[in-house]
This record gives C-alpha cells, structure tokens and sequence, in this order.
C-alpha cells in the first residue's frame, strides 16, 4: 500500500526519513538548518533536502510537497537539547531551541496534515511547551497516541528510551506491538563481524569505520575495562582526579566497555569518545568506530554521512547521535501504514454498505 506523502522536519542525516522509507512511506522532503546533513540526507534517501530553519518555513511552502490524492503525514524531531535531563536545574527558558516545538505545532496547523509524528527525549513532556503541542494537536481534532518508548522491544541494538507521538484524523491510532519483547538484539550480533581496529586505526575499504585515536593514559585504561564493568576496578594511580572526588562516584558509566552479549547504550552525539560514556569497544582496546555507532543507530552498512573521504569525527559523531533511529522510523512508518489502512478499509465498507 502506497498512498502516503510525508514531509520530514528537523530532518538531519535521515534517519527518521530512511526508515518510513522502509516502510513505503513515501518522505519527499527533509527541512533541517545544518548544511552538513544535506549529503548525507539526500545521497541516502530519493528525498530533497532544505537547508532552512524550521521557524521560517511555511505552510505554504509544505503542500507543495505533498501529491493529489495522498494522505499528508507531517513529521519531526525538534532538537531535544532543551528537554534533556542534562539541562535539569538548568534555566533553559531563554534556549533558542525552545520555540521549535511552537514552530512544529504552527506548521500542523496551516498544512493541516492527516498524520503527525513526533519522537523526542522522554522529559519532553515535563515541560509545559510539550503540553500546549498536544492541546493544539485535540483542539485541531486530532486522536493522539503518545508513550515512552523502549527501542529495545522494536529490534534496536541499544538501550535508547524516546517519547514517541502519533497523531491522526482519521481515527484513534497507537504504535504496532513490541517486535523483540525479551529477544533483544545484541552489540556482537551487529558490529562483531567488522575487521579489527586499533586506537587511531581506519578501514581502507571503509572510511566510516575508524576509531579515535587514544591517549597512553586511556590506552593503559583500557586495557584494565571489562565489559559492563567500571573504572571503579582500575588501579588507584589510572582513576582520573575528578572521579577521587565524591561527586565524580555518580559517573560509573564513563570509561566503560560495551557487553558483546547485551544491546549498547544510548549512543549520543559524542559516542566515538572512550571517556564520553560506555562507548569502549566489548574486546579490541579502541572506543568504538564512526561505522559501529551508525549501525547500533541502526543505519545501513552501507549508509554515507560525508562526501568523498573528507571524515570528520565530530560532525559525523553529531548526525550520528543526533539521529532517530532508522529502526524505530520504520516502526513509526509501519504504525501508520497499519492505521491508514485500517481506517480508509473502513472508510470504504461502510461507502459500500450506504
């Protein structure tokens, strides 16, 4: 069944348009105001990608995207900075990221789309701009799904928990049932076949796979990780200065090594840093490389985030973290496909019966 048209706001690398796209959602433009995206964005996906910031966008300008006869889904991922638990205690009100929701929310209303998707940090929805998002969505008519999600149950190789919206006039709509419930997809099942690396070292017939480079200090650090484990068990002269001290004990996670026999964390924006999280590779002395992070996001091997060999760690770090996860786009994608079907099936008998 193809008879959806989607528009992809806050649309980054693609990973949200990559998987509707798997799952025949047909996305015909990303919106997104980072440059640096646009190769990967639209080398990737048979997509346009608009370098324009989301506040200055319009209605208008949107229904051009959209074909006669196609139902209109209007998707997005404002940037979660603002909402994160990082920024807890934090005075955000002046944040510019702060009225990327309001910006989303006024787009809804001039396209007036049948279908709206959001995925966003779960504490987005301590915060009253999340609020006034979903009292728009109702007073406009629509039936609204909205849950905290484990990426887990859906196949994602990772630990990842994101605030997921569904949103349709058509009629109540809800996300399809978890597919990995208790089976979940493991680190080794997804990087252990790539050839080995060392700290520095790249792959010449991969120019994504590549790790960073690491300090004697952190090599020796290494090497003292265990899986799952702590840098509680290093040595006392490896253990950095910060973490002597009793505020630094709350930060376990920090210098860890992945489990190969369980899913990996969260990966973020600087996940190919040994110290930025549990980012140490299960058995090679190496944080992990550009391509294992784009695979645990669940990216295609064969995925492209920059144009030639040009690679830089931390634009490339800042797509890949940055990124919904191709996985769940595709469940989101295959949540609709399932709703529109239902309804317009629906539709159609009761058109016969009358």
């Amino acid at each position: 069944m193809d008879m959806i048209d989607a528009v992809d706001l806050f649309c980054g690398a693609g990973g949200l348009t990559a998987g509707l796209r798997n799952a025949n959602v047909q996305v015909q433009a990303g919106y997104d105001n980072d440059s640096n995206c646009k190769f990967a964005y639209e080398h990737n996906n048979e997509a346009t990608f608009n370098c324009k910031d989301v506040e200055n966008v319009t209605g208008e300008e949107l229904l051009k995207h959209y074909r006669p006869g196609r139902v209109k889904l209007l998707a997005g991922c404002a940037p979660c900075q603002p909402f994160s638990t990082y920024n807890q205690g934090r005075d955000t009100t002046t944040d510019k990221k702060w009225p990327l929701l309001n910006a989303f929310s006024r787009l809804i209303r001039e396209v007036q789309p049948e279908l709206v998707t959001m995925e966003n940090v779960p504490d987005v929805t301590k915060h009253a701009v999340y609020d006034d998002f979903v009292a728009n969505l109702r007073e406009q008519g629509y039936e609204v799904w909205a849950q905290r999600v484990e990426c887990v149950k859906y196949g994602l190789p990772q630990q990842r928990k994101r605030h997921v919206l569904l949103a349709s006039k058509l009629g109540p709509i809800e996300l399809i049932a978890p597919t990995h419930e208790g089976k979940y997809v493991t680190v080794k099942e997804i990087i252990g076949k790539l050839p080995p690396l060392g700290a520095g070292e790249s792959d010449p017939n991969d120019d994504l796979h590549r790790a960073a480079t690491l300090s004697p200090l952190n090599l020796k650090r290494i090497k003292h990780s265990v899986p799952g484990g702590t840098w509680k068990s290093w040595p006392p002269e490896l253990i950095a200065n910060c973490h002597r001290k009793a505020s630094g004990s709350t930060y376990p996670s920090v210098y860890g090594r992945m489990r190969n026999d369980a899913p990996s964390p969260t990966m973020t924006t600087l996940c190919y840093g040994f110290g930025n999280g549990r980012f140490g590779h299960p058995e090679q002395h190496r944080a992990i490389s550009l391509r294992e992070a784009a695979l645990l996001q669940s990216f295609p091997a064969d995925y492209k985030f920059m144009e030639g060999k040009r690679i830089s760690f931390k634009a490339i770090g800042r797509m890949i973290g940055n990124a919904v996860p191709v996985r769940l786009g595709e469940i989101i994608g295959l949540s609709i496909k399932a709703h529109v079907y239902l309804h317009t099936r629906a539709a159609s008998v009761e058109h016969q019966e009358s």
